[in-house]
């Protein structure tokens, strides 16, 4: 590759304005192409913005022909996709074709089939880089990487407004990204390992008491976790054996929160089969999206806060330990980004900018897991002031970790 590298970021939402903002600061980049599909939208962030190097485009992110011109045109040295997850393996498969690389904030689910296409045109292809999955991946790897023997890895992430103003509505909630993505991932089931058994949890029940446990996070108060997924596919990816008994991933809330969703889950208020209202069809699931969002926004000068939690422990020099990384990260005021917006498309800029400067070399399908360099990515993530504390002891038991155990 050249010396000029330019970046396409397809989609300039709340993270995909962060992507072009920590883009814009990179000495390795020196044209960005922000392509949404409300031109205005990207033209009106990039006139208000202290963005010098990006232009603005428009396309159709659900038309294939509209992804493949896009890129073709632009003919970016990396592609940057910021859209909604379900967008993830058409964008992926334009910048294949095209022979671009390609980095995304969302699992990889469907992009894994284009695995065999991906080495044919020695192109690296990496998901996963945002938050969670992204960040506590890495952490992840780092935490295994610390024991001699791994038992058990609980991964625990949240976004939510610090406290001071996280008390002025029921839900204890803002948003800080699409609140459809917010009330679809309460709609997932999910997986855990428990005791060396694998746990399912039905969505209708992921709000239940007996599927709920505490966590203590120093500085911000006690915290409700509830299980976020299928943990049970992360044993393979982190390549653990049959010594590992306990598996999961865990999203956090502030207490209430989770007793709101599960009597609304419970009464169908997160169906999408419409009901017959005055004669019009009305999904419940779109009412509540659309009726409650506008109560949930962020002041100017109101934080959110991310927490991000790896829990790993096991056996070191043959005593008990637990290895625990915690991330806190807040709201910039100045720039005015999310915590949420930060980590997440600054992770995203960061992995960009590792496969274009050579840090990354492999082609495929990649992993933050595997391909990833632990203290490098980290290292990155200070320079923008997002920092990670480390802490081990040698307890028998997780009592000193600030956290209850799963029931």
């Amino acid at each position: 590759m050249g010396s000029k590298m330019k970046a396409l970021v397809l989609g300039i939402g709340l993270q995909g304005k962060a992507v072009v903002h920590d883009l814009d600061k990179s000495s390795l980049i020196t044209e960005i192409v922000a392509a949404d599909t409300e031109l205005a939208e990207a033209e009106r962030y990039l006139m208000r913005s202290d963005v010098k190097k990006a232009k603005a485009a428009v396309f159709d992110a659900s038309d294939e022909n509209q992804l493949k011109r896009i890129i073709s045109e632009t003919n970016p040295d990396v592609v940057i996709c910021m859209l909604p997850a379900s967008f993830g393996y058409a964008t992926a498969k334009a910048a294949i074709a095209a022979g671009k690389p390609f980095v995304s904030t969302s699992y990889t689910g469907q992009i894994a089939e284009l695995a065999e296409k991906a080495k044919q045109k020695e192109i690296a292809v990496l998901p996963e880089m945002g938050l969670d999955p992204g960040i506590d991946l890495i952490l992840g790897k780092m935490a295994i990487e610390a024991l001699d023997e791994i038992h058990g890895l609980y991964s625990y992430g949240s976004g939510v407004p610090e406290p001071p103003c996280a008390d002025d509505n029921p839900l204890k909630y803002k948003i800080t990204w699409t609140f459809d993505g917010v009330l679809l991932s309460y709609k997932r089931p999910a997986r855990l390992l428990k005791d060396g058994k694998t746990i399912s949890i039905a969505p209708e029940d992921i709000f239940k008491k007996e599927n709920l446990h505490m966590v203590d996070i120093p500085d911000l108060g006690r915290m409700e976790a509830y299980p976020n997924g299928d943990a049970i596919s992360f044993i393979k990816a982190f390549g653990l054996n049959h010594r590992v008994t306990h598996m999961g991933r865990f999203a956090m809330r502030w207490p209430g929160h989770c007793d709101f969703w599960r009597i609304m889950s419970t009464m169908g208020f997160l169906d999408d089969q419409p009901v017959l209202i005055d004669g019009i069809e009305v999904s419940p699931f779109k009412f509540v999206s659309a009726h409650l969002s506008p109560y949930l926004q962020y002041q100017k000068n109101e934080r959110d806060v991310v927490i991000l939690r790896i829990h790993a422990w096991g056996l070191k020099h043959g005593r008990q330990t637990n290895v625990i990384y915690d991330l806190v990260d807040y709201r910039d005021l100045e720039t005015g980004f999310f915590a949420m917006n930060r980590t997440v498309g600054f992770t995203a800029s960061i992995a960009a900018q590792m496969l274009l400067d050579g840090t990354i070399t492999e082609t495929g399908i990649l992993s933050p897991i595997r391909h990833v360099p632990s203290l490098p990515f980290i290292d990155e993530l200070k320079k923008r002031n997002i920092e990670i504390i480390q802490r081990v002891n040698g307890n028998s038991s997780s009592d000193d970790t600030g956290q209850e155990a799963p029931k």
